[in-house]
């Protein structure tokens, strides 16, 4: 029953792998069509100089990469003390 259990598990695992691919593939592909090289309304733009201010400040990275990091070893934790209570409650054979 162990090995069926596996197998499903990891049939599982490989199933939701190939979903995320073919979900983000079109995405992750896309090319924008080329633009038109001779529009009739096309005029000699002056020269612009844009300023890019803005981005994610380092605090806001700092504190996802934290959370993300308690997150996960929230996680390690229950399921390592599950993965323990699981061992303790199987009877001795």
């Amino acid at each position: 029953m162990t090995r069926i259990r596996r197998c499903l598990t990891t049939l599982g695992g490989l199933g939701c792998a190939l979903l995320v691919g073919a979900v983000t593939a079109p995405t992750a592909l896309a090319t924008p069509a080329p633009p038109d090289p001779n529009p009739p309304w096309a005029v000699t733009p002056a020269a612009v100089r844009t300023v890019v201010t803005g981005g994610m400040p380092g605090w806001q990275i700092t504190m996802i990469a934290l959370g993300a990091a308690l997150a996960a070893a929230v996680a390690a934790v229950l399921l390592d003390r599950a993965r323990t209570a699981r061992r303790l409650a199987r009877p001795a054979t």
